[in-house]
């Protein structure tokens, strides 16, 4: 396949004007100027022209819910939180997202590729993350990396959870402890079964403690719900403690400790900016927040914490973030190539570069604008969703 003309926007680089891309194999094979690439396309190879359009790495949703809080679905469809253990690290969410949810209809149509999802944040300790790309019927298939990241959360949610069934935690002091305590096991399991190796004594394993092995040897990283500046904070203080990867989801207040966020350096996936202000911990959540932190030099992606905001709304609210002060440039960044390293994944997806995934977006405009169109949503070198195809208009009539 080929995809000749229009604005290449590489997020590895300068922009090509009037470029060519070569897909071999579901990789990119080559990318450049029109005339740098070999263009010898085969009887049956399908060429894409994009006379005035926008070429762009697929977008990538850093933290979402989709298909496991599925749209339309109740209880019957809800997968999110398993609301009677506050401490479940050994959950995956590949074993509860359903890829019927139609969301990941509406992420492909939106030029959205790839998502990172997870359980809720009822729980201290939620489960393990995966990384899939949006477009297949088979979650095993669409698996880039899993586990991609575990769940904790700080705060409300927990609290709310658990002080109504009579149980711990009931505070953001058992909140903490809880997971030091976890941590602590953890990591003497860890011990024990290294030494238990080492000398070549056989090792019991234990399915609740090897999930956490990932997280320990930095494979993975801790993914913080937090939202205010305490609980922010105390997320640091944990992962300081114990040496250990960590991203700061939501960070609603993240724009009032920038620069201490920066010295840290621990990355901030931002939003649901576009939801409403419904709990005190997100009082102060703005769209300012993405170029604060962003300007201050914490790495940030945007998210919609779908079905919180809607995934298709994610190009937008980079918009929104980019109206209130993040730049332009760092906008794109914030849905492609930060969400890709911020996830552990950048090797193949988030930039177009040969060798990467061609998990490609094609746009008739900037996608943080409203009107703007999507003409054609590619993932590992197949086109999957193509503006004006008779299934699109199939689609659109049922």
């Amino acid at each position: 396949m080929y995809i000749i003309g229009g604005t290449i926007k590489t997020m590895a680089g300068s922009d090509i004007r009037d470029g060519c891309i070569r897909i071999e194999n579901g990789k990119i094979a080559e990318i450049g100027r029109r005339d740098e690439v070999a263009f010898h396309p085969a009887s049956d190879e399908r060429v894409i022209e994009v006379p005035r359009g926008l070429v762009m790495p697929g977008i990538i949703e850093a933290h979402c819910h989709m298909g496991i809080s599925e749209e339309k679905k109740g209880m019957e469809g809800d997968d999110c939180n398993e609301t009677v253990n506050p401490v479940t690290p050994y959950l995956r969410a590949v074993d509860a997202i359903n890829t019927m949810d139609a969301a990941f209809d509406d992420a492909v149509r939106a030029g959205i590729t790839s998502a990172m999802i997870g359980p809720g944040s009822s729980n201290v300790v939620g489960g393990q993350f995966a990384f899939l790309k949006t477009r297949g019927r088979r979650v095993d298939d669409l698996v880039v990396k899993a586990p991609a990241a575990m769940k904790v959360a700080f705060g409300e949610n927990p609290k709310v959870n658990y002080s109504g069934q009579g149980k711990s935690p009931s505070t953001r002091m058992a909140i903490a402890a809880m997971l030091r305590e976890e941590l602590t096991k953890a990591f003497s399991y860890l011990n024990e079964k290294t030494k238990a190796r080492n000398a070549g004594e056989d090792f019991q394993e234990d399915f609740a403690m090897e999930c956490w092995l990932p997280v320990l040897r930095r494979e993975i990283p801790l993914k913080a719900h937090v939202h205010r500046v305490d609980d922010i904070f105390t997320a640091v203080r944990i992962a300081r403690e114990f040496q250990l990867k960590m991203t700061l989801d939501h960070c609603s207040e993240g724009h009032l400790i920038a620069e201490e966020l920066a010295k840290e350096g621990f990355p901030a996936i931002v939003g649901p900016d576009l939801a409403s202000r419904n709990k005190i911990e997100v009082q102060n959540m703005a769209f300012k927040t993405v170029g604060v932190l962003n300007k201050a030099g914490v790495m940030t992606a945007v998210t919609t914490d779908h079905p919180v905001s809607l995934i298709q709304s994610l190009p937008l609210c980079a918009g929104l973030a980019v109206k209130s002060g993040l730049d332009m440039e760092e906008g794109y960044k914030a849905i492609t190539i930060h969400p890709a390293m911020i996830c552990g994944v950048a090797h193949r997806v988030g930039s177009l570069e040969p060798g990467k995934d061609a998990d490609i977006a094609i746009f008739d405009g900037n996608p943080m604008e409203v009107f703007t169109r999507t003409l054609y949503t590619i993932i590992d070198g197949n086109i999957v969703y193509e503006r004006g195809s008779r299934e699109e208009k199939q689609k659109s009539q049922d």
